[in-house]
């Protein structure tokens, strides 16, 4: 009865609004891009406590906007940020094809605006669609949601899945929207969606940033945020449950929280020390359910976070400023099996019958049959791969991609201004593995194993040096450490150093190979040894030949050699630094 009255209050109240959205006068509908947009530009013409910018272009070759919201009308993020106010980014449409946020957040910023009901220690920047192409390709694609009539797809433009993209950048949104974000450098951020998968009673499932995986005084922070928004969203009659992730065959067997490594939008946001969430309505409820508990879940975000906005900013500031000495950083996470807690969980009972279709059998969930019960939540994780951080990462100038894109996060950037000859920690490839298919536009690597090795290494003017004495030190390392679950690495930007250059011929080679043998007989030793102990190698002459060519001076030293080097100590050679305008610093060895 307490919901059917809350709808029809809502119901009530939205017919008196002069500016409705097409959600509002046919509920199984969902806006258009242009009416977002002239939407956002009628509010911004109309009140002074926002504003409608623009950063950049899309893949669409329409710009990304923003829209700001602040009671003050006050819209330099350099100021605001001085003031100690709390900055929260709102993201919608990153799959056009779960419109949810994009309507409840066109609703939310006209309520908020002609109640004059602004937040007072918070600015709110809401980006009404972020998949411009992906919204402007409009259908109805997603075969298991209930409604709307019609909305976007899930690829943009270039068919890329955004949410995918936030470490290799493919896309011109995701450009775009690191400048928003570096710009704005929210505290918190959400991400509107609609899941796909099991069923079960909830209209609303909850991401939030994994807690282990933050600066500890975010991670101890979180979830009492956390828990105040399950509190609320409770008292508005939508509660909710974690992400629906389980270990078995279905929710019963107990949840697992997710683990958003960098690639994804929140785990982007956790890089920078930004609390993220991501809301995932569910495809098979009614579309005003899911509408309705998008636009209750941001507007409890929204006051929250305007009711902590201290402890929040003052926390994230810290965090920043203490990730600027941290020695230890985790690049990689492995599941907490043994921790766990009991949570209660509302589904329905699930099963196997034969398939009308193939007479196989398949899964299924009777919704007549709903349950109550409590299962294990596994919201814990332990490190699996821990690096100590080096002095600072040296970039050779012939991957300017890498570097553009440490610029574009905020990274400081060292450029050698001579000719120098340095220490470097270099990194061997010894092993990795590669999808069978394309990922994204890219055969990702995984389970990245390497050796490290001391070598002396001539860097030339024009290099780059990053230091990591940056409150950006989570992006450098999660970026440049080959092994981190998403790093340049992993997406395939130096697959060049993993193919042989220069080879042998046989026939030649054969002499040279045996009066290597005669001459080293360490050399000799190691070979026997290794054809002991490798039968492959024992059996395989070409593979011989090739051992000791790979033992001898005429290998290339670069052959899967990682082309970042670490420096693991400061120079004891004086060095001088100068900032320049673009993030990059140009330095001197004297």
């Amino acid at each position: 009865m307490r919901r059917i009255l809350f709808f029809a209050s809502l119901l009530l109240f939205q017919y008196t609004h002069a500016q409705q959205i097409a959600f509002e006068r046919d509920s199984n509908t969902t806006t258009t891009y242009d009416e977002t947009i002239a939407f956002y530009q009628k509010l911004d013409k109309k009140y002074a406590a926002c504003t409608l910018l623009t950063y950049g272009s899309t893949d669409s070759g329409k710009p990304l906007h923003v829209f700001v919201l602040n009671k003050e009308g006050q819209f330099n993020p350099q100021q605001l940020h001085q003031q100690h106010k709390t900055i929260l980014l709102i993201n919608n449409g990153i799959h056009p094809g779960e419109p949810e946020g994009i309507d409840a957040s066109m609703m939310l910023a006209r309520d908020l605006l002609e109640k004059n009901n602004l937040p007072r220690n918070a600015v709110v920047c809401i980006i009404p669609v972020y998949n411009v192409g992906g919204m402007l390709n409009r259908g109805a694609s997603r075969v298991n949601q209930n409604g709307p009539e019609a909305y976007g797809f899930r690829g943009n433009a270039r068919n890329l899945d955004l949410n995918r993209d936030f470490i290799k950048t493919d896309s011109r949104n995701t450009r775009s929207f690191q400048e928003i974000f570096h710009t704005w450098k929210p505290d918190i951020f959400m991400d509107t969606h609609t899941s796909n998968g099991a069923d079960y009673q909830y209209v609303m499932t909850l991401i939030e940033t994994q807690t282990d995986k933050l600066h500890p005084v975010l991670g101890d922070f979180a979830p009492t945020f956390t828990s105040e928004l399950y509190n609320r969203m409770q008292k508005s009659n939508f509660g909710m449950v974690p992400y629906v992730n389980f270990r078995g065959s279905n929710p019963e067997s107990g949840l697992v929280a997710f683990l958003e490594t960098p690639r994804y939008s929140t785990g982007y946001a956790a890089l920078h020390h930004t609390i993220g969430y991501m809301p995932e309505t569910h495809m098979w409820k009614p579309y005003p359910q899911r509408v309705h508990s998008t636009y209750e879940i941001l507007r409890h975000f929204i006051s929250v976070a305007d009711e902590r906005a201290a402890e929040i900013h003052d926390r994230r500031q810290l965090a920043l400023e203490q990730s600027k000495t941290q020695k230890q950083f985790v690049l990689t996470w492995k599941l907490d099996t043994i921790a766990h807690r009991q949570i209660s969980f509302k589904g329905y009972k699930s099963g196997e019958k034969l398939s009308d279709v193939s007479g196989f059998p398949r899964q299924y969930y009777d919704r007549n049959k709903p349950f109550t019960k409590g299962i294990p939540y596994y919201n814990r994780y332990k490190p699996d791969i821990v690096v100590e951080k080096p002095y600072a990462y040296v970039i050779p100038q012939a991957w300017q991609e890498v570097v553009d894109l440490l610029i574009i996060n905020g990274i400081t950037v060292n450029k050698l201004k001579k000719d120098t000859l340095l220490t470097l920690q270099m990194y061997y490839i010894t092993d990795y593995q590669t999808g069978r298919g394309p990922y994204e536009g890219h055969y990702l690597h995984s389970n990245i194993k390497v050796r490290p090795e001391v070598q002396q290494i001539q860097c030339y003017v024009g290099d780059y040096m990053v230091i990591t004495n940056q409150s950006g030190n989570r992006y450098i390392l999660e970026t440049l450490e080959p092994q981190a679950a998403d790093s340049f690495f992993s997406w395939n930007f130096f697959d060049s150093i993993l193919s042989q250059k220069e080879y042998f011929s046989a026939y030649i080679f054969e002499d040279e190979a045996f009066r290597m043998l005669n001459k080293d007989l360490e050399l000799k030793k190691q070979f026997e040894q290794a054809k002991t102990t490798d039968e492959e190698l024992r059996n395989n002459g070409r593979a011989q030949l090739d051992w000791i060519y790979k033992h001898s001076a005429h290998y290339e030293k670069t052959h899967l050699r990682y082309p970042v080097g670490r420096l693991l100590e400061h120079s004891p050679r004086p060095t001088r630094f100068t900032c320049s305008s673009a993030r990059t610093v140009s330095s001197v060895f004297e």
